[in-house]
């Protein structure tokens, strides 16, 4: 493994890609400090939240207030402040973009990978610092960053 470089990377995307923690590996082989952890609750979690909350007669906007989901939330929420770049691994649904877009906001260095050339284009990924295609890109790219991250430091 290599050794790390201080630099915190919060990888994006669908608790249903499998691709995810492979690419997390491939990153800390690199010398990243990688956090992929909220992969660990497996590809229903969603799905098993929503139906324990509609179980308990709640409404989305009840559930999303409720201990279970305030809890991942801020734990999530910590480990985006925390990082210094964002990665969206594609394909991701609502949360992953809402999750991009609030650390794009915050000033992150925020990047997109696609798996290919999308179906449809869409201007607003013009917010990221960049979109590649594949993880050794990727690579490239976060070294560019991490050296614009130690200059502005």
């Amino acid at each position: 493994m290599g050794e790390s470089n201080g630099l915190k990377v919060y990888i994006i995307g669908s608790l249903r890609n499998p691709q995810v923690p492979l690419l997390g590996n491939f990153l800390r082989g690199h010398g990243w400090e990688v956090f992929e952890d909220w992969y660990a609750a497996g590809p229903e979690a969603d799905d098993k939240w929503m139906a324990y909350e509609q179980g308990r007669g709640h409404t989305f906007a009840e559930a999303l207030k409720g201990p279970a989901a305030q809890h991942v939330f801020q734990f999530d929420k910590h480990h985006l402040d925390t990082s210094d770049i964002v990665v969206l691994m594609m394909p991701a649904g609502k949360s992953g973009h809402l999750e991009f877009g609030y650390a794009i906001g915050q000033g992150k260095k925020g990047f997109i990978l696609l798996e290919q050339e999308p179906e449809r284009f869409d201007v607003m990924y013009a917010f990221a610092t960049g979109v590649v295609y594949d993880w050794e890109e990727l690579l490239m790219a976060l070294s560019h960053a991490a050296f614009d991250i130690e200059v502005r430091r």
